[in-house]
Order: structure tokens, then C-alpha cells, then sequence
């Protein structure tokens, strides 16, 4: 399981609005009661950036938390980060240099030559993005050509040709469900990061059966809204560990 922290403030427990630093005390408290049932965090860089300085504060914080609270457990930086290559190697330093992110999120639509900057980090993890969970992905993803469908063909290209660092992974929707099956036919060995389990509808079931099932290598199934805002209440973090805890639960009886 992975928690994504995608911090807003209008949406911050009560109790919390008056904290000068409310976004970093929120997330450190939900960081620390989940730490038990996730395997990694998924900070939205979108989410801190908006925030201006309070955000990328807060996100330093939210990275120290995990490696304190839980240290088993891994962070994505959740940016979808890709340029040409120069630029590419720029946004790798930040990423992981300066931000500490053990995996990023990357658009493979450069190709490889905005992949490899962040790939040739072998002691860091990269996932592109081949299927996404928006309802809108189908109008570029589904596009078909002589290769096939875009997201197979990115899925292909993951496996076969761009993986020369054995760190690459994919991002698929969960919401899709539907194409798991396809993605995880031409992809056998790359990991999954699987958003859209909660608020957004995924299926876990067949999340579980297509993308994890026994021959699967490891993935990660990412759960935010429905964990972080559990309750707007003072019992906001126990809520959190209540459905996080309820989600790993839940995948480990559907893996049985």
C-alpha cells in the first residue's frame, strides 16, 4: 500500500487551522499513525508547490517524517517530471539530490533521451507513466498505431528496451482496470504503481488479481484522499491509521 499526501488546506482538521506550520504538522501526524501498514508515501508535488514556501517546507519535513517514523518505507515524488536531456539532469538533482526521493514519477512522451537522466540514477527508482487513471487519458493513451495502443507501446518499450538500469516501473490507473490484463501481459517484470483505489473508483479486486497476482513483481497501490482526510476531527490521524490500515488489510486477503 502507498499513502499519497496531497495536502490542501481548506480541507485541514479544525483543530489545525491556526498552527502557523498547520500543513507540515498535519502530514508528519498522518505520516506517523500510517506508518505501520504502508510501504511507501507519495507526496504530490503539485499540492507543495502551490503552497509556495510553507509547501516545499512542509515537504522537507513530510520526507524527514518517513525516514523517522518509517524507515522501511519508500517515497515518490510525485511530479511527472521529463524534458529534453539537459534540463532532464537538472530536474534528477532535484528530485533526488535536494528533495531525497527514493522513486520518481516520469512522462515518457521525450522517449528515451528524457528518461535516461533520472534513469542512470540506479540506486533510485523511476515510473513512467503508461496508464493513467484520468477519464481523459484514453484521447492520447488509446491512440493506436503500428506498434499498437500508446500506453502498450510505452509498456513495451519500458520492458524491452529502456530498462538497461533495472529500476524502471510503470504507472497504471487503477481505474482501468479493464487494460490491466494488457499492460501486465507486455510488461511482466516491471513493478506497478497503481493510483485511483478510493475516491476515484478503482477496483481493488481486480487491481489486486491483474496487476499483483502471484507471478507479479512487487507493486504499489496508492491510496490519498480517502486515507489523509479521513476525519476533519482531532482524531484525524487515528482515522488515517484506521483506513489505512482497513486498505492493507483488505490486499492482503484479496492476495491469499
Amino acid at each position: 500500500m502507498c499513502v499519497g499526501l496531497d495536502p490542501v488546506p481548506e480541507k485541514l482538521p479544525d483543530c489545525l487551522k491556526d498552527n502557523s506550520d498547520s500543513i507540515a504538522v498535519f502530514l508528519e501526524r498522518i505520516i506517523e499513525s500510517t506508518a505501520s501498514y504502508t510501504a511507501a508515501y507519495k507526496p504530490n508535488l503539485a499540492f507543495f508547490e502551490a503552497l509556495g514556501h510553507e509547501g516545499i517546507e512542509a515537504l522537507h519535513r513530510s520526507v524527514a517524517a518517513v525516514r523517522k517514523y518509517a524507515p522501511q518505507a519508500i517515497v515518490i515524488g510525485d511530479g511527472k517530471r521529463n524534458d529534453i536531456g539537459h534540463t532532464a539532469q537538472r530536474y534528477a538533482v532535484a528530485m533526488f539530490d535536494h528533495l531525497d526521493f527514493d522513486a520518481i514519477t516520469v512522462n515518457p512522451y521525450l522517449g528515451w533521451d528524457g528518461i535516461c537522466p533520472f534513469a542512470e540514477r540506479e540506486d533510485r527508482g523511476i515510473f513512467l507513466l503508461a496508464l493513467t487513471s484520468n477519464p481523459s487519458a484514453e484521447e492520447v493513451q488509446y491512440y493506436k498505431g503500428e506498434a499498437g495502443q500508446l500506453f502498450l507501446h510505452v509498456a513495451r518499450l519500458a520492458q524491452e528496451k529502456w530498462n538497461v538500469y533495472n529500476n524502471l516501473g510503470l504507472v497504471v490507473g487503477a481505474t482501468k482496470s479493464d487494460k490491466i490484463a494488457l499492460v501486465r501481459e507486455v510488461a511482466p517484470d516491471l513493478p506497478f504503481l497503481l493510483p485511483g483505489i478510493g475516491v476515484q473508483g478503482g477496483d481493488l479486486i481486480a487491481v489486486v488479481k491483474l496487476a499483483l497476482g502471484e507471478a507479479s513483481p512487487p507493486g504499489l497501490i496508492n491510496s490519498s484522499r480517502g486515507i489523509i482526510y479521513a476525519s476533519r476531527e482531532e482524531d484525524f490521524a487515528e482515522a488515517a491509521a484506521k483506513q489505512a490500515e482497513l486498505l492493507r488489510n483488505q490486499i492482503e486477503s484479496l492476495k491469499e
